[in-house]
């Protein structure tokens, strides 16, 4: 595990080329919290060279997920979530949209005009055809025994049977679909940080896209709980905070302090 205190473009700049398998994380949504007034810091300018950084320092075949959402102001979303997904693209990323459900209000939205948002997007960056991809299945088939019957539409309009149709049976669990129920971290004991998610998330990111042994970066590690998950699943990790006091907490967390 490697911590590092500071500025993590900074930082990122110190990294060799391609050394990166996987990067989960979260960086400040528009002007949603102040994170002890490190907020200030946060701009354009400064997430495009952060996400150029990110490209630089990925693998080839490594993933990028980064998890998002935007501020509400005069009544209107800022629209900075899909700049920056539009902007990863521009710098050579695929990309892949999936959300992730918390299922409750969590955020600040203009609830007058609005249904209050209850998600946040989780975009999932390849530099080029993801190396590896672990899918997790969990989704419970309602139809678990029955003989498999999928069609599938094709661009004509015309359907066309699918793999194992007649013949495959349907198993117990299929595979998770891009919308993550997933409900936020209490705002309890085990809360540290304002912007904290679960670490189930960190946990099902990780096992998705990487494997034992790969390394994993988090540039904005908060109270470390994509790192938590990484020593759990014997990934390396890096993590950069520019917060001192979240940079302590991260630290204990991980080191088991």
């Amino acid at each position: 595990m490697n911590l590092f205190h500071g500025d993590c473009l900074e930082e990122m700049r110190r990294f060799s080329d391609g050394s990166v398998d996987l990067t989960v994380t979260s960086p400040p949504y528009d002007n949603l919290r102040t994170y002890n007034g490190n907020i200030k810091q946060w701009n354009e300018e400064k997430w495009k060279n952060i996400i150029v950084e990110l490209f630089r320092v990925t693998k080839q075949g490594g993933v990028v997920v980064w998890i998002v959402g935007d501020a509400t102001i005069k009544g209107s979303e800022t629209g900075t979530s899909f700049k920056q997904a539009l902007f990863a693209m521009e710098c050579g990323f695929l990309q892949d949209t999936m959300i992730w459900n918390k299922g409750n209000f969590t955020a600040v939205g203009a609830l007058k005009t609005s249904y209050a948002p209850v998600f946040d997007y989780m975009f999932v960056w390849k530099k080029g055809e993801a190396k590896t991809f672990n899918p997790i299945r969990d989704r419970k088939n309602k139809r678990y025994g029955d003989v498999y019957h999928q069609s599938l539409r094709q661009k004509d309009g015309t359907m066309k049977d699918g793999y194992g149709r007649g013949v495959k049976r349907i198993a117990e669990f299929g595979q998770r679909h891009n919308v993550w129920n997933i409900h936020p971290e209490k705002s309890n004991s085990k809360r540290c940080h304002p912007a904290q998610f679960p670490e189930q998330i960190a946990h099902d990111i990780v096992i998705s896209w990487s494997n034992a042994g790969d390394m994993v970066l988090d540039p904005f590690m908060g109270s470390g709980t994509v790192g938590v998950a990484c020593k759990k699943l014997n990934r390396y990790f890096i993590g950069i905070e520019i917060d001192q006091n979240y940079f302590s907490i991260a630290e204990k967390r991980i080191n088991g302090g």
